[in-house]
């Protein structure tokens, strides 16, 4: 791959991340609000950026990365998601306890909470899984197809609970990178052929 090229992609992956970023950054909506509960949303912004990376990583198509390199930025990448959930749910329990309580046992007045808690579980058992994958002796076929079914559950999760807050996130740089998010995920999986390869190996 020339060397044009690869600084083209990874200049569009910049522009994919930052400025929905930004956007939310220059939001009118953080007027007035405590420091802790933009500290939350932010983490939560953070993240659904950071989930574009993840199927980009995973088939592959970053240049200039290593094989080696591509899972150790992956498994990276993973953990920082995981962390920033964890910061974007205790900050708005902090700030709202009766909210995250409502949510977490879904029967919040929202449908966005639903969603997002459903990709919260679903990045925990990832992040569970992925720890305990050698202790547990799961075998690649099987770790690739609960992986895959696993990040499915967090990008629809994730995407409909970002779709559907009207947030500090822009418009329209919120629905590209949504709609980035999901067709990376979907060109991967099919690039990936993971049920063929489990279907082969069991034959």
């Amino acid at each position: 791959m020339s060397r044009a090229r690869t600084i083209l992609i990874w200049a569009v992956l910049a522009c994919a991340l930052i400025v929905p970023i930004t956007a939310a950054a220059v939001s009118p909506l953080l007027a007035w609000r405590e420091p802790i509960y933009i500290a939350a949303g932010f983490a939560g912004v953070v993240a659904m950026a950071l989930m574009l990376v993840q199927p980009l990583l995973m088939g592959g198509y970053l240049p200039g990365l290593s094989g080696q390199r591509y899972r150790q930025v992956h498994r990276g990448v993973g953990a920082t998601m995981t962390l920033l959930v964890v910061a974007h749910v205790a900050g708005l329990w902090i700030t709202s306890p009766p909210d995250v309580i409502d949510a977490l046992l879904f029967v919040s007045p929202t449908p966005f909470s639903a969603w997002g808690v459903i990709a919260m579980w679903a990045i925990f058992m990832t992040a569970f899984l992925a720890t305990l994958r050698r202790p547990l002796r799961i075998r690649p076929g099987t770790w690739r197809i609960v992986h895959t079914v696993l990040a499915s559950v967090i990008v629809v999760g994730s995407v409909i609970h970002a779709v559907q807050i009207e947030g500090t996130m822009e418009t329209i740089s919120k629905a590209v990178l949504c709609g980035l998010i999901v067709i990376a995920t979907v060109k991967v999986v099919a690039d990936l052929r993971v049920w063929e390869i489990r279907k082969r190996r069991t034959r």
